[in-house]
């Protein structure tokens, strides 16, 4: 398949699908950008059969029909992602087994895992975004590999972490609950949206926020072993969701309310810092 019209397609829905990624990813050269378009686009393939309203049982065939197509990644493959993608991983060394690892996280939401301690949590999180982590490494390329990777692994995470919190409401009314047993039980509270909020409910999330900030500041030493265009493209990224958490932290009752967000001239903003190494 014509690698333009691949990578056209990807940009495309990275663009309309990406509301917070793709400030970061515009600031990436040309190659750099659409390869991580192609992650992207096939991330959210997997991500959206998670999400999508099949029955359980024909979610895990879709699965597993995906995870079969993984097979199919290369420049020749008649899906305009897995080209634009097998394209990619030629020019760069992108762990391309990682995509079975989001498989494996996107089956757990499918199954309606729950998470007793914080333990239990981290393995969905490193799953469904640690992965991703490393496969953006993948394309950034870093001065120590070996020493990176985990640290692009923790960024996931605190990525995730801070989805977790940010979608508190909309989780829970699709019968997801992913903060730990082990915390509300601590806390003494629910996560009953529709509960009043309670000094014991704002501790809990401060408690969450303070931890996904603990891993932020771990996965963003990542940003000095990387070229600068990747490290404002990993920057912004993470500009933006540590935003989004600081909301959290200030007013945690916000998550009960609805989606906590940040107005575009702010990603805006945060973008345009990153590029300038701030």
């Amino acid at each position: 398949m014509d690698p333009v019209a691949a990578y056209a397609h990807c940009e495309h829905i990275t663009r309309t699908r990406a509301g917070n990624f793709y400030w970061g990813i515009r600031l990436l050269p040309g190659p750099k950008r659409q390869a991580l378009c192609a992650v992207y686009a096939l991330a959210r393939e997997i991500d959206d059969i998670g999400d999508g309203d099949l029955p359980v049982e024909a979610k895990a065939r879709a699965l597993g029909a995906a995870r079969e197509r993984l097979t199919e990644i290369g420049p020749d493959a008649d899906q305009p992602v897995l080209a634009a993608l097998g394209h990619a991983s030629r020019q760069l060394p992108i762990p391309l087994e990682a995509f079975g690892e989001l498989i494996d996280g996107v089956e757990m939401d499918v199954r309606g895992t729950t998470y007793e301690t914080f333990d239990d949590l981290v393995v969905y999180c490193r799953r469904v975004a640690g992965t991703i982590g490393r496969l953006s490494l993948g394309v950034f390329g870093a001065n120590n590999m070996e020493r990176a990777a985990p640290l692009a692994d923790a960024l996931g995470v605190a990525l995730q972490l801070t989805n977790i919190l940010r979608d508190v409401r909309e989780d829970y009314r699709n019968d997801r609950i992913y903060l730990p047993r082990e915390d509300l039980r601590q806390f003494e509270c629910t996560l009953d949206p529709d509960a009043p909020p309670s000094p014991q409910f704002d501790a809990m999330i401060r408690f969450q926020t303070a931890r996904a900030t603990k891993w932020f500041d771990d996965g963003l030493r990542l940003r000095p072993m990387l070229d600068p265009r990747s490290s404002a493209c990993a920057g912004a990224m993470a500009g933006i969701y540590r935003r989004v958490l600081r909301r959290i932290e200030r007013d945690p009752a916000a998550v009960l309310r609805g989606r906590v967000a940040l107005p575009a001239w702010e990603k805006a903003l945060v973008a345009a810092q990153s590029l300038a190494g701030r």
